[in-house]
């Protein structure tokens, strides 16, 4: 059943919610258009999409139901599977002897209705819900499954035939591959996968003990237990990962690397495999590269204010190199590609040497060094620069030579971007002299050092609390807390008459859907612009101290600084600032 132009327009008049002339504007819209009124005022912002389903639900007397807060019957939550649901956006909420309430966003999608009440033989009674509401229920299924794979995984262990000879030697090429298509060993890795998808893991673990076979996820930055398996799964394991990664069943002497890719509903993911002898068996960590996440921004990584506007005026230079620095796992080479993609215009030509490509970038010239046949970062560079790029990304500057190249490609015209292991944006200039760097070249090609390290994001649910002045000196120096307040009072985040001791912070606060109080990561960053001053004391090899000092006076914050002014604003916990940066 439709709802008529005239009734909904009638109804929208009559409640309200849009002024008259309007929604009369609107209406003359929508009929030069062809266009409904409703998909017009939610065009022009005047009405929400949930707001406009109401409206229709009710015209239509259809109930509406918010589930935001409602657990829901394992038994009930999977008579609709996972996948049906988030493509119909249908979910099913109760159930009474043969008849099944179902909350959608669409009560007029007759086709999911139809499919629902072929697959569970009930009589289905739609509601309306709105897309919080459809966004925390898909969240339980998620928690379902992961029970799931836990049951799944204990239960195809036991099934486990461990293939071994007589005289307890090392098994044959042959008898490992039959052990990787063991069906048991298939369904236990798949699942594994899996699991780690949903959790939303960057890495995982699997370390071979004494005594069983330990699996661990790194979520958000921290590593966690997930599963404990049996000894005899840990060769079965490896021996599947090698196949699926491509790489030698019979070598367990030599450290290995491989890759391969896998598709679930909702994600499609690049494993980057790394296998590593240890004394009870081979390690196995792998990380996972999420090919279907949309391209980040600057301001989603957490850059705002002076330093956003830093980093776009070195980005609209014709020359120069820009280094993001930090310790691995720092989010380095996503904020690169990020820097990247803004780059990315239809005028420049763009290539990168990389170890390993991490995302694939379209219009990007992309290639892979291989040490094992001498294709090494300098080599790669050299071979690049005959390849008439605009702009040149170098994944690491490890060695002089590579510095040394990338040096001398700024010198020539190119823009240069690379990372660099420092703990701190000014560090990078004196392991850049390290390399053999000299200072006149520094100043002339160096425009930016970006130094960064990630924390994790507070859940909505937190606990607010203020500092007292001997609480802050326990943290850090008054003045740090000072230049966090002055940026937030710059960006009008702030009132003008705030103090230190009205800054508020926030404590995470664990619940149902947030275990620890934390979900997904953010960046703190320090950029450090070459300015004239800048310039003057990398020629007189000044200390990284002085250099950060010139810096903080010309309007840089520190780490710990970027740090207490993203917990000030509730984006994460001084707790985590603090783990997260080392003083």
């Amino acid at each position: 059943m439709q709802v008529s132009e005239s009734e909904l327009k009638t109804f929208i008049l009559d409640s309200g919610l849009v002024p008259r002339k309007d929604v009369e504007a609107a209406d003359e819209e929508g009929k030069k258009r062809k266009q409904s009124l409703g998909d017009i005022l939610v065009s022009q912002g005047a009405l929400t999409p949930d707001a406009l389903r109401r409206i229709k639900a009710y015209v239509l007397g259809i109930p509406f139901v918010n589930l935001k807060d409602k657990k829901i019957a394992l038994d009930v939550l999977s008579l609709i599977p996972e996948p049906i649901a988030r493509t119909h956006s249908i979910v099913a909420f109760r159930k009474e002897g043969t008849e099944l309430e179902v909350a959608m966003l669409d009560t007029q999608d007759l086709q999911a209705i139809d499919s629902v009440r072929k697959k569970t033989g009930l009589k289905i009674l739609p509601r309306l819900t709105d897309d919080d509401s459809l966004k925390h229920v898909l969240l339980q299924y998620q928690k379902s499954l992961k029970e799931e794979f836990g049951d799944l995984i204990s239960t195809e262990a036991g099934k486990i035939n461990l293939v071994k000879d007589a005289s307890g030697d090392d098994v044959t090429g042959e008898e490992l591959k039959k052990m990787a298509e063991d069906l048991p060993i298939v369904r236990i890795v798949d699942t594994l996968l899996r699991h780690a998808i949903i959790q939303g893991a960057s890495d995982i673990h699997i370390e071979p003990m004494e005594e069983a076979t330990l699996v661990r996820y790194r979520i958000d930055g921290i590593l966690h237990d997930a599963m404990t398996l049996p000894k005899n799964a840990g060769p079965g394991i490896t021996a599947r990962l090698k196949v699926l990664a491509n790489l030698k069943l019979d070598e367990k002497r030599l450290p290995q690397d491989g890759r391969f890719k896998m598709e679930t509903d909702s994600d499609k993911v690049s494993f980057r495999v790394s296998l590593l002898p240890t004394y009870y068996g081979e390690k196995i960590v792998m990380r996972l590269l999420r090919e279907t996440g949309e391209g980040f921004t600057l301001e989603a990584l957490g850059f705002h204010g002076e330093s956003l506007e830093r980093i776009h005026a070195a980005t609209k230079q014709t020359t120069g190199i820009i280094l993001i620095s930090g310790p691995t796992g720092s989010g380095k080479t996503t904020t690169l590609y990020t820097v990247l993609d803004i780059l990315n215009t239809p005028d420049v030509n763009i290539s990168t040497i990389e170890d390993p490509i991490e995302y694939q970038m379209k219009r990007v010239n992309q290639t892979q060094v291989n040490p094992a046949i001498g294709f090494s970062f300098a080599n790669g560079l050299r071979a690049l620069l005959r390849q008439d790029p605009n702009v040149i990304m170098v994944g690491e500057i490890r060695d002089a030579e590579t510095a040394s190249l990338a040096i001398n490609a700024a010198l020539t015209g190119h823009i240069v971007l690379s990372t660099i292991h420092t703990n701190s944006a000014t560090g990078a200039i004196p392991r850049l002299m390290d390399m053999g760097v000299e200072p006149f070249l520094l100043v002339s090609t160096l425009k930016l050092v970006v130094g960064q390290r990630l924390v994790r994001r507070l859940c909505d649910d937190k606990e607010e609390y203020t500092l007292d002045g001997k609480e802050r000196e326990k943290v850090t120096k008054e003045d740090k807390f000072q230049s966090a307040l002055d940026a937030l009072k710059d960006e009008k985040l702030a009132k003008a008459e705030a103090t230190l001791d009205t800054l508020p912070f926030y404590h995470p606060k664990p619940s149902a859907e947030c275990e620890d109080g934390y979900k997904s990561r953010i960046g703190i960053h320090e950029i450090l612009s070459v300015t004239p001053t800048i310039r003057d004391l990398i020629l007189h090899s000044a200390s990284p101290d002085a250099l950060e000092e010139q810096a903080r006076k010309e309007g840089m914050l520190t780490m710990l600084e970027d740090g207490i002014y993203k917990a000030s604003r509730g984006i994460t916990s001084l707790e985590e600032v603090l783990r997260a940066v080392s003083e």
